[in-house]
């Protein structure tokens, strides 16, 4: 008997302003993948990107998902069951 899955979605969005983490947040809980390019808001305010980072950092991690820099511009941000590979000594 074949289970039928949920599917998990890729999305990609830009962080301009800090009321941009609540639709962030709904995202995380839905389960989805997310690319978070943050060049505009660090543009506007380093240190406000620096709390709004903190804040997602946080509140992926309560929720069992992932969260990591990807280049300059971006971060990634995962569902529970999905984790970011680090390196050669991050496979556990």
């Amino acid at each position: 008997m074949q289970t039928q899955k949920t599917p998990v979605y890729l999305k990609a969005l830009t962080l301009r302003d800090v009321t941009d983490i609540s639709a962030i947040k709904d995202d995380i809980k839905k389960h989805m993948i997310l690319i978070l390019r943050v060049t505009p808001l660090a543009q506007k305010d380093v240190e406000e990107l620096r709390k709004v980072v903190e804040d997602l950092y946080s509140y992926s991690q309560s929720t069992g998902g992932d969260i990591a820099r990807l280049g300059e511009e971006r971060i990634v941000i995962t569902p529970p069951g999905v984790k970011i590979w680090r390196g050669a000594y991050d496979l556990k």
